[in-house]
């Protein structure tokens, strides 16, 4: 099965990919892309995996940066292959060759390229990441690259949608706390229980950094299990793990 790969044009000519499940070489409960390394797939079936994305995106397999992601508003700002995988929850480069990359499972996947400056980047933004500001400072990372934000457009990829994403009122609650116009990404759920619209909250953290577009390609993780991992999927029908989509930009 040859590999599907979702594409933005907001993101055009810059070559990236949201990729999904299909077109891997892992089975059971990682069945197709897994290319999550923290995971407990087997090493040889998620080295391959990586290849088939590096080859997708036509870079040698150490050319496809990672990090370490840790829910933080850290970012990496890189001009060569890395030889471990520092903690942080975005990357940015101005070189060409370098295919920058996010693993997800549910939270937001996001792009990032100012095509003019020639700066890219990528982020992985839950609920705690996007809170934090870990987009605004992927932002602040690209502007010193040389980047402008007027210029800059954003996707956010596959990510687990509203009706899908049911939250306590603990977490509300730190929202409101944060900004109580937080509220209107917020339904009601089931008793105390919310529903949690996250793409949402991210376009909003992205128009108000003052980014040129913002879009969300309205795939969600949860509903299409197919093409998609979903950590609270897997969770809910007690798999004892899960894979790990991933997303990659270059120059």
């Amino acid at each position: 099965m040859t590999l599907e790969i979702l594409t933005s044009d907001g993101l055009s000519p810059i070559r990236h990919g949201f990729f999904t499940r299909r077109g891997g070489a892992s089975s059971g409960v990682f069945a197709g892309l897994n290319c999550g390394t923290g995971s407990s797939d087997q090493r040889g079936a998620v080295a391959i995996n990586r290849q088939r994305v590096a080859q997708a995106l036509d870079v040698e397999d150490t050319h496809l940066v990672s990090v370490h992601q840790i829910h933080s508003p850290d970012v990496m700002t890189v001009d060569a292959p890395l030889t471990d995988k520092p903690r942080a929850d975005a990357v940015v480069t101005a070189t060409p060759g370098l295919a920058l990359s996010i693993l997800t499972a549910d939270c937001q996947p996001v792009l990032f390229a100012d095509a003019e400056a020639g700066v890219v980047g990528a982020a992985h933004a839950g609920w705690r990441g996007a809170l934090a500001g870990v987009l605004e400072a992927t932002l602040d990372a690209m502007e010193n690259l040389g980047a402008q934000r007027s210029r800059t457009a954003a996707v956010i990829g596959p990510s687990i949608s509203q009706r899908a994403y049911e939250v306590g009122p603990e977490l509300f609650d730190e929202f409101l706390s944060d900004d109580p116009d937080n509220a209107r990404f917020f339904a009601n759920g089931q008793g105390d229980r919310m529903q949690f619209d996250l793409p949402s909250f991210g376009l909003h953290r992205l128009r108000r950094a003052g980014v040129g577009h913002a879009e969300w390609t309205r795939h969600c993780t949860y509903s299409d299990a197919e093409r998609f991992y979903s950590f609270r999927r897997s969770t809910h029908a007690k798999e004892a793990d899960y894979g790990r989509l991933i997303s990659a930009i270059r120059l």
